[in-house]
């Protein structure tokens, strides 16, 4: 399997991460696509251009990383990420959309501020974006997701998520959540794959 993505794509690192708790990240073949090059071919493997794609053996792609990650579940017999019955599965896809949300907040201050010029940046709409994680922030941090028991596909993207804040915002978050910074490191220690699936750049 080919998995296209990049090194700062907090969605592509998720798909890695849970590729590795799986065990089977040494089916996939990692190759870099450029979202921003049009003669690059992501855009015919995925019409919306947008990354991570995995691409099966018989060339059928399937993206996003959420769909992406419940496939490799799938392949998988015994460890899951995904539970299948009662609470359990609702609150881990939840806490997922949360941890997405996060990041598709994020990058949207990002690209705002990336690619137009400071007199054209929009205040509101970059307040409007920041909001957005700073009351998911709160909320988890106000219960940090229990790391006592299974870990699930929840756990990773909250912690993609904290992971890109660093990246991108200089790990501003860690000043004002200092029962978040506990957790992450409690995730890292438990997930080495965090650490080895970290963007230097």
């Amino acid at each position: 399997m080919i998995l296209r993505t990049s090194g700062p794509s907090p969605f592509g690192r998720k798909v890695k991460i849970a590729a590795k708790l799986l065990g089977i990240y040494d089916q996939l073949t990692v190759e870099l696509a450029d979202t921003n090059n049009p003669s690059d071919t992501l855009r015919q493997q995925n019409p919306l251009g947008k990354i991570p794609i995995l691409i099966l053996d018989d060339n059928h792609k399937i993206y996003d990383s959420r769909v992406i990650c419940e496939y490799l579940d799938a392949q998988v017999d015994g460890t899951t990420l995904h539970p299948t019955e009662g609470n359990a599965r609702w609150e881990a896809l939840t806490l997922q959309a949360l941890g997405d949300g996060i990041v598709d907040a994020s990058i949207l201050q990002v690209y705002e501020i990336r690619m137009r010029p400071a007199e054209k940046q929009h205040a509101d709409w970059l307040n409007y974006q920041s909001d957005k994680v700073k009351r998911s922030l709160d909320q988890i941090s106000a219960n940090p997701p229990s790391l006592k028991g299974d870990l699930t596909i929840g756990h990773v993207a909250i912690a993609c998520a904290l992971g890109y804040l660093d990246l991108r915002f200089d790990g501003a978050w860690r000043q004002t959540y200092p029962a978040l910074v506990t957790w992450l490191d409690a995730f890292r220690a438990r997930v080495p794959a965090f650490d080895a699936t970290k963007f230097e750049g």
